[in-house]
């Protein structure tokens, strides 16, 4: 996804809270850790995640990524 992706203007900034917070425990288990992560600001109505001020597309496409991973090699519990 790209940063003016017109369907990243549908989240709000609680939605992407718990995105965030999907991420965390995600990328927990990958040894992915991102303790300062947060929402940022809003420009042009795009809220901004606390990764340097990346897009929402940045966590979105983490998102995707750790989910991949996990569906293709699962971890043992």
């Amino acid at each position: 996804m790209k940063p003016n992706d017109p369907r990243i203007n549908g989240y709000s900034e609680d939605h992407i809270r718990t995105l965030l917070a999907e991420l965390h425990e995600r990328g927990r288990k990958f040894g992915l850790i991102f303790p300062s992560s947060t929402t940022d600001r809003t420009i042009e109505g795009r809220v901004l995640v606390c990764f340097n001020s990346a897009p929402v597309s940045t966590l979105l496409n983490l998102l995707t990524l750790l989910l991949d991973v996990d569906r293709e090699h699962p971890c043992d519990s």
